[in-house]
């Protein structure tokens, strides 16, 4: 599953906006990642400072 860095997250909520499956969620400045992520790395792509690391199923 996803793996969020909340130490440098700016929760900006770029990822959110591009989650196909609308598995993330930002709740009162906390990003939630909900079990229907699918792991398929758009939002790590999208994050403008690298919170986001994809495991692809590792």
């Amino acid at each position: 599953m996803l793996k969020v860095h909340r130490d440098i997250c700016g929760y900006c909520g770029c990822c959110v906006s591009v989650c196909p499956e609308g598995a993330l969620e930002l709740i009162d400045a906390y990003l939630s990642v909900e079990e229907k992520c699918t792991d398929c790395g758009i939002c790590a792509k999208v994050c403008p400072v690298g919170a986001l690391e994809a495991r692809h199923g590792k």
